[in-house]
């Protein structure tokens, strides 16, 4: 494209709303495609922890991305989703933008008849045909940045995935994004440590919005968690789930080391 943007999430928002337009035309038959689908596994239900010290784990499935660039080149999706769900993972996130994370929604389709838990489907998200998609492709969950949509846009794709029984991660990354988000129906807010105009990571971000997240409303830390004492840490913050991709893709033994995700010591004090 062309076009200057002040960021790399404009410039992706842009491609992908030019992206989209092929899947206009057939909306609506994709809208009654999705409505025959009637067995979905609770995303929600899944990311909630009655253990104390336990922490919810979506394990992301990513190959790679416009920060890090390559980070699995060796790439068996279907293989590391079978890793996930035998170390028990709450969840796996699926990375389905083809341009700048090199994944496809046939990855998604084929992980959900492999795996037993929930699975997110992890792009960016800003027309409901992309939602129709998600169903007919076997999504659980959704996720919605809020940076990416107008208020108006976040209500009405938010109205669209309860509709077809999903789940939605509402993604934050500072005060004002959080207000926004707080005055739909989200019920899982996902904050975001990687600030995705600059991204820079800064995991004091959950620290900083946890406070003014209610307690009824599912809090994920998502971005910039690589070893079990930061996932302590962002629990002890009030996080009651983390999204973690890199740090799980780069790692020999995805088994071992998402089981002490989920199980993370009691942080020391975190500068």
């Amino acid at each position: 494209m062309s076009q200057k943007f002040s960021n790399k999430l404009d410039e992706i928002i842009a491609y992908k709303r030019e992206e989209i337009q092929p899947l206009l035309p057939v909306a609506e038959k994709l809208r009654y495609a999705a409505a025959e689908r009637n067995e979905v596994r609770s995303f929600e239900a899944a990311l909630r922890q009655e253990e104390p010290g336990a922490l919810g784990l979506i394990a992301e499935v990513k190959k790679a991305s416009p920060s890090a660039g390559t980070i699995a080149a060796d790439f068996d999706p279907i293989a590391v989703a079978k890793q996930y769900n035998a170390a028990g993972v709450s969840a796996i996130s699926v990375l389905t933008d083809e341009k700048y994370f090199q994944g496809t929604l046939q990855y998604l389709a084929q992980i959900r008849q492999v795996v037993d838990v929930p699975v997110l489907r992890k792009d960016f998200i800003v027309h409901e045909a992309q939602i129709f998609e998600a169903v007919i492709a076997g999504a659980d969950a959704i996720l919605l940045i809020v940076a990416a949509l107008t208020q108006d846009e976040l209500k009405h794709l938010l109205e669209v995935a309860f509709t077809y029984q999903l789940d939605v991660l509402v993604e934050v990354h500072d005060r004002e994004e959080l207000d926004r988000a707080l005055t739909t129906d989200a019920r899982i807010i996902g904050v975001n440590n990687r600030n995705l105009r600059t991204f820079e990571v800064d995991l004091h971000t959950t620290e900083r919005l946890s406070e003014e997240v209610p307690e009824d409303i599912i809090l994920v830390s998502e971005s910039g968690i690589k070893t079990p004492e930061e996932a302590g840490q962002v629990l002890e913050w009030g996080a009651d789930a983390i999204l973690v991709g890199e740090s799980l893709m780069r790692c020999p033994d995805i088994v071992s080391l998402s089981q002490r995700f989920m199980r993370p010591p009691v942080p020391e004090v975190y500068p």
